[in-house]
């Protein structure tokens, strides 16, 4: 493996790091909603799941009565 010196290694991160294309605030701003979105629609589906599983396992039990 070959060494590198700390000012050709920063250097190289510097032109690394140029290359990057980072989102707009927009984009940030959108995949944020988004994510909340989805965590909400699952919180909405592992709940309802959830429900009926517990009702199914009750009535087969009978722990209901």
């Amino acid at each position: 493996m070959a060494k590198t010196n700390p000012i050709e290694f920063l250097q190289e991160v510097g032109a690394e790091t140029a290359k990057v294309v980072w989102p707009t605030r927009r984009e940030t701003a959108i995949t944020t909603i988004m994510v909340f979105v989805f965590v909400f629609l699952a919180c909405v589906f592992f709940f309802l799941a959830d429900m009926i599983l517990r009702t199914a396992v009750t009535m087969i039990l009978g722990f209901g009565q």
